[in-house]
């Protein structure tokens, strides 16, 4: 009779190198982006003086209040990336794969490539520090990542300066945005916190969900190249303080008080619906973003 026995030292080793750790999920894939959700955001971008939500402190109230979308036409600024907070608000898909180490086969890195109007996310994984305070900031920001169980969080630091919502509202170069990736079979949810000591009060979250397609999708977008939009040579559009003609914009389209557009952040909390019950009042009729017409009778 042949005896068989097994050294349980060996039977460790042999697990710990030959399989990766069981709560880890595979992230790569091309991942479409569902655009119903958010759809201003998704779309055009948010109605002009809609600040709602946003956890503003007096300096990030100022400088959206300054803010023109003519600038947008400024020759420096056509072909202008947004910065990582984009993949949080913007239109486009993502592509995620993983760079591994040629001799072990380790992740080192998750990246989600580039849109044409902001860069690549590379995601480390190695464990190596983010650079100093003083280094230099860049659209692609510096980002790391761990796993807690079946869900990769990433922190991204050193971005320049970009917005956190497409009408003005802005974060700064000293802002952190921390994200979860969140994959619950074809579906990807993506749960974003942005801290901004110079803009905000508090942080600022939110949420979007991709779907997972078969179809080839690339990691980038066509080359930009920036025209004459006709913004004279020297101009830099904006609005002094005081002067915004848009600040009352949805207090017009829907009757939203200008206490609640103005934004802080009071306004992200349920309870501040109680301070505007008396002064809300139901618009006669939708006139703008009012969804679908209603079927014939």
């Amino acid at each position: 009779m042949t005896k068989t026995t097994r050294n349980p030292i060996c039977l460790a080793i042999f697990f710990c190198f030959s399989f990766p750790a069981l709560a880890q999920v595979d992230l790569s894939g091309s991942w479409a982006s569902k655009n119903h959700e958010d759809g201003l955001e998704r779309g055009a971008g948010p109605n002009p003086g809609d600040f709602t939500g946003v956890p503003f402190n007096e300096s990030g109230r100022a400088k959206a209040l300054a803010y023109s979308q003519s600038e947008l036409s400024m020759p420096e600024r056509i072909c202008a990336f947004y910065s990582q907070w984009h993949m949080m608000i913007g239109t486009f898909s993502v592509k995620i794969w993983n760079e591994t180490d040629s001799v072990t086969g380790k992740t080192v890195a998750w990246v989600v490539g580039a849109w044409e109007d902001r860069a690549q996310m590379t995601i480390w994984m190695d464990g190596r520090p983010h650079p100093s305070a003083n280094a230099p900031h860049s659209q692609a920001g510096f980002t790391t990542g761990i796993w807690d169980g079946d869900v990769l969080t990433a922190t991204t630091t050193h971005m320049l300066t970009g917005y956190l919502r497409r009408n003005g509202v802005m974060t700064s170069d000293q802002a952190t945005m921390i994200t979860h990736f969140i994959r619950h079979g074809d579906m990807l949810t993506l749960a974003s916190q942005l801290d901004d000591p110079i803009y905000l009060s508090e942080p600022y979250y939110i949420t979007r969900t991709f779907v997972n397609t078969p179809a080839l999708m690339n990691s980038g977008g066509p080359p930009c190249i920036p025209g004459d939009e006709g913004v004279p040579e020297g101009t830099v559009p904006h609005y002094l303080p005081g002067q915004n003609p848009l600040i009352d914009e949805v207090m017009k389209l829907y009757h939203i008080p200008r206490e609640a557009a103005i934004g802080g952040a009071e306004t992200m909390y349920p309870a501040f619906r109680d301070k505007l019950k008396d002064k809300f009042t139901i618009p006669p009729k939708c006139t703008r973003n009012c969804g679908a017409p209603p079927p014939p009778n």
